[in-house]
């Protein structure tokens, strides 16, 4: 299996959920896809952020995750996804950032500093420090990590123009449906 990463594929708003969101269909264990499972995606995954993630001008050009940490890593991502999913779903979640903080720690201490590790641990201290922690949210379609940055708070897809407009053409299609005796 191939893939292209995309400005979609960058949806969340900050590197840390970004990479979070490397599991596709995280939330459907039939249909789940880890990109990173897939070889040479981990990595590509650095020149696609230099290029499309919201916070390239934070880190600049990154080097991909040295082969000897990519197991540090890959427990960064799901110590990042459990907590803020417990973050924005209960409004806690002490006992995971314990762990984020530590998969944190490890990351910083092993990984090069240029590396897309250092780089999504300094990305999660800057997401636990963020000042409206409301304005992340979990995308209605996909279950993707977002920030919404929208005026008004309201964005309810990580991304309008595929997830958004899925479900509002599911919903049409239901509508239709429905009016058909």
């Amino acid at each position: 299996m191939s893939f292209s990463w995309t400005p979609h594929r960058f949806a969340g708003g900050a590197l840390a959920l970004d990479v979070a969101n490397s599991v596709v269909l995280r939330h459907d264990p039939a249909r789940r896809i880890d990109r990173f499972a897939v070889s040479n995606q981990m990595h590509d995954f650095p020149h696609a952020a230099a290029e499309f993630c919201a916070e390239r001008a934070l880190f600049g050009n990154i080097v991909p995750v040295a082969r000897e940490n990519e197991a540090d890593f890959i427990a960064l991502r799901e110590a990042i996804d459990r907590y803020f999913r417990e973050r924005i779903l209960t409004g806690g979640g002490d006992q995971s950032l314990a762990a984020l903080l530590e998969s944190v720690a490890k990351v910083l201490r092993e990984a090069n500093p240029l590396s897309l590790a250092a780089a999504t641990a300094h990305s999660v201290l800057r997401l636990i420090a963020m000042p409206d922690p409301e304005r992340m949210k979990i995308c209605g379609n996909c279950g993707w990590l977002f920030i919404d940055r929208s005026k008004n708070r309201s964005r309810a897809w990580c991304d309008m123009a595929v997830c958004g407009n899925r479900a509002k053409a599911n919903r049409h299609y239901r509508r239709k449906k429905e009016e058909i005796p």
